[in-house]
């Protein structure tokens, strides 16, 4: 098996790590940071809005199983690729729609992919489609945020709807 992997910020990397966990093809994934100019930051100097850091989460795929074009229909379904620096209630840089490739064969596909679905926004996508140059992973109490902390506030109130809309939309039964 030849795995890929992509580079997604969605806004908040524990929703984003909880959604793509519901696939099929889906290898690892791995909350963290990337997009900023500061080496190795923590979650708290992201969080301040001075690294230039989006939240993100590496997404490892078997694209046999789980394509790019659908890794991306995933994504976009997750979020409003419309909404510049902000997710909901989550506010700021971190949190910014981005995709980060390796492969500049991966960036023509997701360029095409964007174009043609352009036109189903009201408002223009404002996702970032950039080259990545590093990834930090985030501190080991982001990995699998949501499936050990099910009942923490933001998870039932945040991330729980959002898992529900997606596994309406994708036919995935059970959770």
């Amino acid at each position: 098996m030849v795995s890929k992997t992509i580079y997604l910020g969605a806004g908040c990397f524990w929703c984003t790590e909880a959604v793509y966990k519901l696939f099929n093809g889906i290898i690892s994934t791995q909350p963290g940071y990337a997009g900023g100019h500061t080496k190795n930051p923590t979650y708290k100097e992201v969080c301040s809005g001075n690294t230039g850091h989006a939240e993100v989460v590496r997404v490892e795929y078997d694209p046999s199983i789980l394509p790019l074009r659908r890794v991306l229909d995933i994504y976009f379904s997750m979020h409003d690729p419309t909404s510049k620096n902000r997710q909901g209630e989550d506010v700021g840089e971190q949190y910014r729609s981005i995709i980060l490739y390796q492969e500049d064969s991966d960036k023509e596909i997701i360029d095409k992919y964007i174009e043609s679905i352009r036109l189903q926004y009201k408002n223009p996508i404002t996702t970032e489609v950039v080259k990545l140059t590093e990834f930090y992973p985030a501190e080991e109490y982001h990995k699998d945020y949501y499936d050990n902390n099910r009942l923490n506030p933001y998870c039932t109130l945040v991330i729980w709807p959002k898992l529900r809309k997606i596994m309406k939309e994708f036919g995935i039964k059970s959770h």
